[in-house]
């Protein structure tokens, strides 16, 4: 059976891909996770009803996820600034989907093009394309979440600076954009931490899966 070293990396770098965006693909596409925080976070305070806030959430996410072209909130007004930034947030979610997608798609093609031309990829250290991906993106993401956990304010802000560079329209006035009164910080920090649980959960299934197949060959 043939070893390819470029073979490992690029799995490794697919493996991790589908991994990292996968776990951010969770929020976006489980809306009952946030169904579940109308209740608990007060959101009905703001005088409309739970129904109308889930309408308004599906048509914000409808958009948002490439779903509807034009911007909607329900019965809730907006601003074309705030519209704006959703436009920009759409780019942003329709990215990462595509990275997952195709990412899926590689990573398939090479597994079954692995079994085919009866190749193997080379283990480093004695460790698989999976350990490593784990291990890169648990180490990253466990002290970005650690930093992020020490000023989640900071961190937000430090977040939206990044992604929206040179822009301030992801500030919202409540009283043009009323929709983020209904998408509080506290959400925000629940689906970073989703999506960090997620993350580490599949890192450790990776590393897990790993040792079992090093001592497992070991003992045949």
């Amino acid at each position: 059976m043939k070893i390819r070293k470029l073979l490992s990396l690029l799995l490794s770098v697919l493996i991790a891909l589908v991994v990292l965006t996968g776990s951010i693909a969770m929020p976006l596409l489980c809306r009952s996770f946030y169904y579940a925080h109308i209740g608990p976070m007060g959101l009905e305070d703001w005088g409309l009803t739970r129904a109308e806030i889930e309408t308004a959430y599906n048509e914000m996410m409808d958009f948002c996820l490439g779903k509807r072209e034009d911007f909607s909130a329900g019965v809730l007004a907006f601003s074309q600034s705030g519209a704006d930034h959703f436009a920009d947030v759409r780019g942003l979610f329709l990215l990462d989907l595509r990275v997952l997608k195709i990412s899926v798609m590689a990573l398939g093609f090479l597994l079954g093009w692995c079994m085919v031309g009866k190749v193997r990829p080379h283990r480093f250290l004695d460790r698989g394309p999976g350990f490593w991906a784990a291990a890169g993106l648990g180490v990253s993401f466990l002290a970005v979440g650690g930093l992020a956990a020490l000023d989640f304010d900071r961190a937000f802000v430090i977040f939206h600076s990044i992604f929206f560079p040179g822009k301030d329209n992801w500030i919202f006035d409540w009283q043009t954009d009323p929709i983020i009164l209904f998408l509080p910080q506290d959400f925000f920090r629940n689906c970073a931490l989703l999506i960090l649980g997620l993350l580490l959960l599949w890192c450790g299934a990776l590393i897990a899966a790993d040792s079992w197949a090093r001592n497992g060959g070991k003992n045949r």
